[in-house]
């Protein structure tokens, strides 16, 4: 009688490509996802989840640490995602799969790094949904403001900051998920509408902030020092996820080997340039001491700025679909990764269910939404936005190590898009990574290891029984 596989053994096997790639044609017991989407409909799904976030949310948070150079941090995040958006491209046309990158360090590291991952996206996913949202209840008080109305903060806050409930945040994540259950093309043409708004609506701004605009309010440039502006850069990392949420459609794209790189690439060229000119244009506009975390900042310049009420009434609506776009496409996102998971056995069956009639994960996405619901009704935005940067900071590390990897195990393996420079651009990335996870205040780590170590538990509990590579 054979003995079971040691538990090092489990966690060091690995998930070959070509099954990972036979899987996302065949999908879960032959009902695999339905391919409707283009490379136009991946780029609005990576541009949707991440354009806007950092801007409309976590802006004012940042500008208090890094004074008028937030738009150098806004470069330095950039450039880390940037470096890890060519590792994900190159990826995303080897493993065209709805794993992401927790598929591509399944079949390049192991099981147990694979599990990390996943861990780590669980909490990139649906911590960020639950954040952005939360941000989401700034701008309905604003859109209530114009008519002389107020939501009241035992409605509009959690009990962390002071209220009950954030009603606004629980509202957005369940209508984010009835769009969701149709189907990924008929939720993918909500989004780039969406999209769409949300780029008008920041070339808006800058240009009515440019109007105002006084060079005097550079000065001076870093008051809190490189510390500051290196503080405000991995807090606005939280801005830059979700380009990676185009990845996550491998399995619903036509051509997912030649469109995703594309999306991928392209998206976050367009956002790091969108940030930092509404960065520059904002701070041009407002001494950098009147910026708060408490106040829908974008919307404020542009009301003192104009004069008129009623243009904050339009402003505001229109960051409400911005956030609902970045909400409706990171939830998305973790579906799939869930289902990925599901398929491999290391979560319950359940998320891995596929409905033949509408081909999406329908269980799946109600699970998703009612939990994320709850927590952003609950839980406050800081603590949520920081939990997010290191879980992605983290996964996007792997990601840039899985290149490396894959090309030392698989130098021949076809590949649709090649990271230029390697490996110089991939180790770059992994440093970049590890430099903005070290900024992240103490009580964050602290978090963090309470987390992995309950995912620890999970997996010893049920996936390694489960895992179908057992």
């Amino acid at each position: 009688m054979s003995s079971a596989p040691s538990l090092a053994h489990q966690l060091l096997r690995r998930k070959p490509v070509d099954q990972l790639r036979a899987e996302a044609a065949e999908g879960v017991d032959g009902q695999p996802l339905r391919r409707t989407l283009g490379v136009w409909h991946l780029t609005m799904i990576s541009v949707g989840a991440t354009l806007g976030t950092g801007i409309l949310v976590v802006l004012g948070t940042a500008v208090p640490l890094a004074g008028p150079a937030v738009w150098i941090s806004f470069v330095i995040a950039g450039v880390a995602a940037l470096l890890s958006a060519l590792s994900y491209a190159e990826m995303a046309g080897a493993v065209p799969t709805s794993g992401s990158s927790y598929s591509y360090t399944y079949a390049t590291m192991g099981e147990g790094i694979a599990w990390v991952c996943g861990w780590c996206l669980v909490l990139e996913y649906a911590v960020s949904v639950a954040a952005v949202a939360v941000g989401a209840s700034e701008y309905v008080d604003e859109t209530l403001r114009v008519f002389g109305l107020h939501l009241p903060t035992v409605l509009s806050a959690p009990p962390g900051d002071g209220g009950f409930v954030n009603l606004p945040a629980a509202a957005l994540v369940v209508i984010a998920m009835l769009v969701l259950l149709p189907g990924a093309k008929e939720s993918a043409w909500v989004n780039t509408l969406m999209v769409l708004v949300k780029i008008a609506l920041l070339v808006f701004f800058v240009v009515v902030a440019f109007s105002a605009f006084r060079a005097g309010n550079f000065e001076p440039l870093a008051p809190m020092g490189a510390a500051g502006v290196s503080a405000a850069a991995s807090r606005l990392f939280f801005s830059y996820i979700g380009f990676d949420a185009a990845s996550t459609a491998g399995e619903e794209a036509k051509d997912p080997r030649r469109d995703l790189p594309r999306a991928i690439i392209g998206s976050i060229a367009l956002i790091t340039a969108l940030y930092i000119l509404v960065a520059v244009a904002a701070i041009g506009a407002r001494s950098w001491t009147s910026f708060s975390a408490d106040e829908a900042s974008l919307v404020r310049i542009v009301v003192d700025v104009t004069g008129q009420p009623v243009v904050a009434l339009v402003f505001s609506i229109g960051a409400v679909v911005a956030i609902a776009s970045v909400v409706l496409t990171v939830l998305y996102g973790q579906t799939r990764i869930l289902l990925s998971m599901a398929r491999d056995g290391l979560v319950p069956k359940v998320f891995g269910r596929v409905s033949p009639r509408t081909g999406t994960p329908i269980a799946n996405t109600l699970i998703v939404g009612i939990v994320v619901t709850i927590v952003s009704a609950l839980v406050p935005l800081g603590e949520l936005a920081d939990a997010t940067s290191i879980g992605t900071l983290i996964a996007f590390a792997l990601v840039n190590i899985s290149v490396i990897v894959l090309r030392g195990t698989q130098p021949d393996l076809d590949r649709s898009y090649r990271v230029p420079f390697f490996p110089v651009v991939p180790v770059l990335g992994v440093l970049f990574c590890l430099f903005l996870a070290v900024t992240l205040g103490a009580g964050t780590w602290i978090a963090f290891g309470i987390w992995m170590v309950a995912g620890a538990v999970l997996y010893l509990a049920y996936g390694r029984r489960h895992s179908t590579l057992a």
